[in-house]
């Protein structure tokens, strides 16, 4: 009886769908992306739409990958009321 529930279980989680919610809050379909890997081994990929800086995925040698975005498309990376420059992690993803 547990391995039957198992399977379904197993079944229903390869059904589901994230709904779009890998997806960036930002347009960067069509972009240029710029890939570098720092001396230390971070690796920094910018996306470019246009010529202008839209997104930044910062990937460190050691823990989770990190994004800042352009919401407002000025070119620079928006910041809080506080002049902090607000950073995304993805947490958790299918």
């Amino acid at each position: 009886m547990k391995i039957l529930l198992l399977a379904a279980l197993l079944a229903l989680a390869g059904c589901a769908s994230t709904g779009g919610a890998g997806a960036p809050p930002v347009d960067v379909s069509g972009a240029d992306i710029a890939k570098r890997t720092l001396d230390n081994g971070d690796t920094v990929e910018e996306y470019r739409v246009s010529g202008q800086l839209r997104m930044v995925k910062v990937t460190p040698s050691q823990g989770p990958a990190y994004y800042m975005y352009d919401r407002n498309g000025d070119g620079r990376m928006d910041n809080d009321k506080d002049g902090v420059s607000p950073v995304y992690w993805k947490l958790y993803s299918w």
